[in-house]
């Protein structure tokens, strides 16, 4: 049985929890952390820009992000990203930097939060489940082009659906510790 298949498996399935993981940064929890507007596109010079390509972002406090841009000019633009955004922040611009201040985070807005972290795992969760079936299909056709025998299908199955599991449990473990640090107060 081809085990590059189970490779390609793994491989990406692994990126689906690293897509996941990355996600879960920009879901904002109590503390500051730059990983909540890096991914911002600010319209620049009418040209669609990352954030991080415009300015370097500090978390100054654990209720505070700077953004100091490399060209002042671009002040406004970040400033109307932010605004438009959906993180609910709203930006001081001083001239020369822009800050961010994150108030404390309600009880109905963590559980608005989690809510959002539940709906991420289960979209990452449907990724490695559509990753098994398109795994499983090409087990299925090697059968039937007589390369793998019925009994090499059925072993593969299984190994399969262990790998499957496997990254399942790693994506509630994302998913708890996120949630666990949108709780904490």
């Amino acid at each position: 049985m081809s085990g590059d298949v189970f490779d390609d498996a793994q491989h990406r399935m692994n990126g689906a929890v690293e897509a996941l993981q990355r996600e879960l940064q920009t879901v904002r929890t109590g503390r500051a952390t730059p990983a909540l507007v890096e991914r911002l596109v600010v319209d620049y010079y009418d040209t669609p820009t990352p954030l991080t390509q415009l300015a370097s972002i500090h978390a100054t406090d654990p209720r505070t992000l700077t953004i100091q841009p490399w060209d002042k000019k671009a002040l406004g633009d970040i400033e109307k990203a932010i605004q438009k955004s959906d993180l609910g922040l709203n930006p001081n611009n001083d001239g020369s930097v822009i800050r961010l201040n994150l108030p404390p985070l309600t009880e109905d807005r963590r559980k608005e939060l989690v809510k959002v972290v539940h709906k991420k795992v289960d979209d990452a969760k449907t990724a490695v489940r559509n990753i098994r079936r398109d795994v499983h299909d090409k087990l299925r056709d090697q059968e039937k082009q007589k390369e793998i025998s019925a009994d090499d299908l059925k072993r593969g199955a299984d190994r399969l659906q262990k790998l499957t599991d496997k990254f399942i449990e790693d994506l509630d473990g994302v998913g708890h510790a996120k949630e666990r640090e949108i709780m904490e107060v």
